[in-house]
C-alpha cells in the first residue's frame, strides 16, 4: 500500500447520480447539480462525476457529457467525470468521439467512468438483455481504449461493427484520458480494470454487503493486474459514500428528515413494494443510519468529526484508497446541502491532507520556547525604554 496516498494525500469529490424527488422542479434540480459542481470547484474538491440513467424518474441526467460540457464552462480547475457511461447503450466510436471532444472543451479535465448499465428498465427500453450487459461492457472496453488513444479499430461483435474506426481528435495535449471501471458487488469491474490497467470506482462503499467485499475485490484487482504485468495503484481507487453534515448531529438529522421520504420514494417505485421504514421521516433516517437503505447503504448523518471517523474506518478496512466521493442526495434543503459541503471542505479535507500540520507544529514550538522568546522581548523593551527615555 502506498501509505502517502492512502493516509495523507486523499482526494475528494462529489458523485451526482442524481437523486431528484418527484415533487421538485426538474429544471431547477438540474441547474442545482451544476451549481454543486461550481461550489465544489470553489471549495477545493478535486472531482465531480455525473451519472447516466434513462428511466424511473429520479436519476434524471440522461447525458453526463452534456452536464460536463456545461460544468466545464462554469469551473476552472476541478476534474469532471462520467459516472458512469452505460457503455452497453452506445456505439464505442460515437462515445469515444464525445469524450475526446469534451477533453478539448474542458482543456484536459475529463475522466471517463464505465459501467454495464444500472437500471433494468433502461436496458428493457433498449431491447438489451441484462444478462448480456457485462459481456457487452467488456467488448466495448476493448474498442474504447484504443480509440481514446487515437488508434484505429476494426472490431465486430453482435451489437457493433467498427471498420477502420478512429476518432478525429487526439486527447488534449496528447494526455491519456483516465478511465475508471465501476465496481459494486461482483469482481467483474475490478477484473476488467486489472486486465486493462484502469482505475476502479467502487460506487456502493456505504452498502454493507458491498463494503464487506471491498478489500477482497481489491485483492482480485491486484492479482489480475500482476497477471497482466501491471501494478495496481491504490491512488487510482475511488470509493463512493453518502453523508450529510451540520454543526451538530441533531441539526443534521433534522435537515435530512425534511426530505428523506420524498427522496427514498425511489426505492418503492423501483420495486413496487412498500418499505415499512418509510412510515415516518424519523424511522426512515433511523433505517438509513443503522441498517442502511437500498442502493444508498448506511449514511453518516452528523458532524465533520463523524465524517472523519467514518472515512478513517473505511481506510482501515480497505487498506487505503485514493479518492473519497460524496454521493449527493436530495434529503436536505438546498442551503443545508451546500452547507454540508462547506463543512466537509473546511474541516474534513484538511484533516486527511494534514494541511495544518506545520501550523500546529509552529504554535507548539512557540509555546515550548515562550519563556526564552518573551524574556528576550521584555529585555529589548526595557533597553529601548531606557535608551529613548534618556
Amino acid at each position: 500500500m502506498d501509505d502517502a496516498v492512502a493516509l495523507t494525500d486523499n482526494r475528494f469529490g462529489l458523485f451526482i447520480a442524481p437523486f431528484h424527488p418527484l415533487d421538485g422542479d426538474p429544471t431547477l434540480q438540474l441547474r442545482r447539480d451544476l451549481e454543486l459542481a461550481v461550489l465544489a470547484d470553489e471549495l477545493g474538491f478535486d472531482e465531480v462525476w455525473f451519472g447516466e440513467h434513462h428511466s424511473a424518474g429520479f436519476e434524471t441526467i440522461g447525458s453526463p457529457e452534456l452536464m460536463i460540457a456545461a460544468a466545464g464552462e462554469r469551473t476552472s480547475r476541478i476534474m469532471l467525470g462520467t459516472g458512469v457511461n452505460s457503455v452497453s447503450y452506445h456505439n464505442p466510436l460515437i462515445l469515444a468521439d464525445r469524450i475526446v471532444q469534451l477533453d478539448h472543451l474542458t482543456r484536459g479535465r475529463v475522466m471517463m467512468g464505465i459501467g454495464p448499465g444500472q437500471l433494468p428498465s433502461d436496458a428493457f427500453m433498449l431491447g438489451i438483455d441484462p444478462l448480456r450487459q457485462r459481456d457487452m461492457m467488456a467488448e466495448a472496453v476493448e474498442a474504447l481504449l484504443p480509440l481514446l488513444r487515437g488508434e484505429k479499430v476494426t472490431k465486430r461483435t453482435e451489437w457493433f461493427d467498427l471498420r477502420e474506426a478512429a476518432v478525429q481528435l487526439l486527447p488534449y495535449r496528447g494526455r491519456d484520458i483516465e478511465v475508471a471501471i465501476a465496481s459494486v458487488y461482483s469482481a467483474t469491474g475490478v477484473t476488467l480494470a486489472g486486465r486493462h490497467g484502469l482505475s476502479v470506482l467502487s460506487v456502493a462503499a456505504s452498502d454493507l454487503r458491498a463494503r464487506g467485499r471491498l478489500a477482497g475485490n481489491w485483492a482480485v484487482h491486484e492479482q489480475v493486474s500482476a497477471d497482466h504485468g501491471r501494478t495496481a495503484r491504490r491512488g487510482r481507487w475511488r470509493v463512493v459514500g453518502m453523508m450529510h453534515l451540520a454543526e451538530s448531529r441533531e441539526q443534521a438529522r433534522r435537515e435530512v428528515e425534511w426530505g428523506v421520504l420524498g427522496s427514498t420514494a425511489y426505492f418503492e417505485g423501483l420495486t413496487g413494494k412498500k418499505m415499512p421504514w418509510r412510515s415516518s421521516p424519523e424511522t426512515a433516517v433511523d433505517q438509513w443510519t443503522t441498517e442502511g437503505l437500498p442502493s444508498w447503504g448506511v449514511g453518516i448523518v452528523g458532524t465533520p468529526d463523524d465524517a472523519i471517523a467514518a472515512i478513517e474506518s473505511l481506510q482501515r478496512e480497505t487498506g487505503g484508497f485514493g479518492t473519497y466521493l460524496l454521493n449527493v442526495h436530495s434529503c436536505a434543503p438546498w442551503q443545508a446541502t451546500k452547507r454540508c459541503y462547506e463543512l466537509f471542505a473546511e474541516y474534513v479535507i484538511p484533516h486527511f491532507r494534514q494541511a495544518n500540520r506545520n501550523r500546529a507544529a509552529s504554535i507548539a514550538w512557540a509555546g515550548d520556547n515562550s519563556q526564552r522568546f518573551v524574556g528576550r522581548m521584555t529585555q529589548a523593551i526595557e533597553q529601548a525604554t531606557q535608551k529613548y527615555g534618556a
